[in-house]
Order: structure tokens, then C-alpha cells, then sequence
């Protein structure tokens, strides 16, 4: 069978069409990309979306299509091996390697991550139970981890992965109480810092490992997935020995079912080294002190609706930006966004919110002392 034919076979198992009218059919603008696809897998197939050899109108829908056949496990090559390998040789969460995913990602350019963000520039999953916008969805999440966390005036938080500081500025503002957080991200931290003057918020560029003194609460919202596998205990035991006694440690990441590599492509050009963990990976790798208190999944939808507001602020935001990119970058970015959401439409990834307390807490845990979110 020619390469094709192959393709062409392949991807009418998820009902999509070469050249159709429908908005998830791919377009083949390069007659190239057909060996470029069987011969490179998902790599040969971002890339090719990234030269403009391939197109979709709506790739969230031809990826969502995709994912609930797992239609990448018919026809992968050992290109996903070999990246898988490279994570296994060269674990991104290490110490000596934990400020490339800043380089690589982070740092692309504020510019950017202003247009497609929210107000508080939170770029992690949004809450809409009963949202019906992004800042609304937003602000319901951090205010959703501020209750969980019990915080109080006067407390001293701790946010691990702290991005542009949205949820210590959201925590000072409404709850008065002092966060130090930390990124390996120097734009975000330089940005955050100026975003959060006047506050009682102080964001540093430091290794989550590096981070000493005691605060009465732990936070870490999208930053696990950095940390990789081999070093899920290291990363709980700077946590416990952050915590004080009594105190509550909340992990927001986003999870899958069982162990498997990254998609490759995604792992080259858009996060390399990220490693979603699973609920054995989280639980059986936190250190004795911390006792599970409280567990909460979120459908994927959360994200599918996250990611596709993220593509519409990009996408309206591009000429505000273009001069600092180019076409290919906004083609790789779509696919990011658009592909990732549909992955989450297919419910092949969830978010997960755990709260774990240090020793016993007086009185025990109770989520929502201030009531819960609808």
C-alpha cells in the first residue's frame, strides 16, 4: 500500500476525510506529508502541520476523533521509543535540568501569554461548573483552592511552580494572607513581581529544592507535570519539610489512568520532559508525614473549554503579537492548543485536585469552611 493509501485508511478509522468538506478533515497541501507521516509518526505529523504541508480547520474535533480510537497506537513508529527514551536519559525534573522547561516554554514571551491569558494570567485549568467566561472560570478555581486551603489572614504560603503569580496575588488580595512563590521561569518572575507591587507577595527564580524556611501552607497548581516520575519523592519531601505541622499541602495536576510516554511531538516542541503522573504515582510517592485529606477529579471538559478559550484570545490576540513570531509558530501553537483540547474532550486526560495535611489536624479537615462552589 502506497503511504497514501496508508493514510488515508488510517485516518477514515476515525471518520476523517483527506481533503473533505468537513471542519475536522485534514488538508493536505504537500504531497510530501503522506511518507513524511509514516515514516516519522506524530513528529512527522506535527511538523508537517507546523510547514503548512497539512492544515485543519478545527483540530481539536480531528483530535478528539483521533483519541477515542487511540488512533497514534496504530500507526506509531519508534520515534515515540526514542523520545521516551531521551526522557528516561535525561529526566527534565532534575536538579541540573530543571530550568530548561523556563528556557524552552515559559520564556517564550510575555507578550504572548498576555494576550491568550486571564486578568490574574493563569495558566492552568479553569473551574466551570458555573462559569461562562475564562476570568470567570478562573477566578472560581483560585478561589476553590483558597478554600480548600483554609487560609487565613496572616498565613504564610508557599506556591511551587508559582507562574506569573496569579494565585498568590488572588490569595493576598482576598485573604491577606503573605506568599512567596517560585518559578524557573525569569520572565515570569520578572513580570510577576511588578504585577503583584504592593502586595504582600514576593515571586523568586529558584528551584522548588532550594526554597528554605517553614510556611503554614504548600500550594502547587500545573507545575508537577514538570517534575518527573523519578523524582515524585523529592519533590513531597521538600514539601513536608516546607510544612509546618498541621499545615495543608494542595496539588492541582493533570493525571491519566495508566503510565504512558508523552506524545512525542508534543514533548520536542511544546513541553519537553513532562510526564503526567498517575493516582498511584501521586499517592505511593508522598512522604509518610502527608495524609490525603481530600481528593477531587475534574471531567475533562474543564480543560477542553480552558484550551479552546486560550486558542480564541490567541487567535483574535495574533496581530498584536506576529512581529515577535511567525506563521509557523502560530501553526505549532494551534495544534498545542487545539490537539490538547481535543484530548481532553476524549476524556484521555483529567485534572485532579489533592489536599494532604502534615500529622493531624485539630478538629480534622473540612473542605468549604467558607462554603463550596457550586
Amino acid at each position: 500500500m502506497s503511504s497514501e493509501g496508508f493514510v488515508r485508511d488510517l485516518l477514515s478509522q476515525a471518520d476523517i476525510n483527506i481533503n473533505g468538506s468537513r471542519a475536522w478533515d485534514l488538508r493536505v497541501h504537500d504531497a510530501r506529508a503522506y511518507d513524511r507521516l509514516v515514516r516519522e509518526g506524530s513528529i512527522g505529523f506535527g511538523e508537517a502541520f507546523m510547514d503548512g504541508w497539512l492544515d485543519c480547520e478545527r483540530a481539536d474535533i480531528m483530535a478528539e476523533r483521533a483519541f477515542r480510537i487511540d488512533l497514534a497506537a496504530r500507526a506509531e513508529t519508534r520515534t515515540a521509543l526514542l523520545e521516551a527514551l531521551k526522557v528516561r536519559l535525561f529526566p527534565f525534573g532534575s536538579r541540573q535540568r530543571s530550568f530548561e522547561i523556563g528556557d524552552k516554554h515559559y520564556d517564550i514571551g510575555n507578550d504572548l501569554f498576555q494576550v491568550m491569558l486571564d486578568k490574574y494570567m493563569v495558566y492552568s485549568c479553569g473551574y466551570w461548573q458555573r462559569a461562562e467566561t475564562l476570568e470567570a472560570a478562573q477566578r472560581d478555581k483560585l478561589e476553590m483552592i483558597c478554600r480548600k486551603l483554609q487560609l487565613e489572614p496572616g498565613l504564610r504560603v508557599l506556591d511551587i511552580g508559582c507562574g506569573w503569580g496569579g494565585l498568590a496575588r488572588y490569595a493576598a488580595e482576598h485573604y491577606g494572607v503573605n506568599v512567596v512563590g517560585v518559578s524557573v521561569s525569569k520572565r515570569q518572575v520578572e513580570l510577576g513581581n511588578q504585577l503583584a507591587k504592593g502586595l504582600p507577595v514576593e515571586l523568586r527564580y529558584v528551584d522548588y529544592r532550594e526554597v528554605v524556611g517553614t510556611f503554614d501552607r504548600v500550594v502547587s497548581v500545573g507545575m508537577f507535570e514538570h517534575v518527573g516520575r523519578r523524582h515524585y519523592r523529592m519533590f513531597f519531601d521538600a514539601c513536608s519539610r516546607c510544612l509546618k505541622p498541621s499545615g495543608l499541602l494542595l496539588l492541582h495536576t493533570v493525571g491519566i489512568l495508566n503510565e504512558e510516554a508523552i506524545n512525542p511531538w508534543f514533548n520536542k516542541h511544546i513541553m519537553p520532559g513532562v510526564e503526567f503522573p498517575t493516582i498511584n504515582n501521586i499517592v505511593d510517592s508522598r512522604d509518610s508525614s502527608l495524609a490525603l485529606e481530600h481528593f477531587h477529579t475534574w471531567e475533562g471538559s474543564h480543560y477542553d473549554k480552558t484550551l479552546m478559550a486560550w486558542f480564541e484570545r490567541f487567535h483574535a490576540g495574533w496581530d498584536l503579537i506576529k512581529n515577535n513570531y511567525d506563521e509557523t509558530f502560530y501553526r505549532m501553537w494551534k495544534l498545542y492548543l487545539q490537539g490538547c483540547a481535543g484530548a481532553f474532550r476524549a476524556e484521555k486526560m483529567r485534572v485532579w485536585q489533592l489536599v494532604f495535611s502534615k500529622g493531624s489536624i485539630p478538629g480534622g479537615y473540612a473542605y468549604g469552611h467558607r462554603g463550596h462552589l457550586d
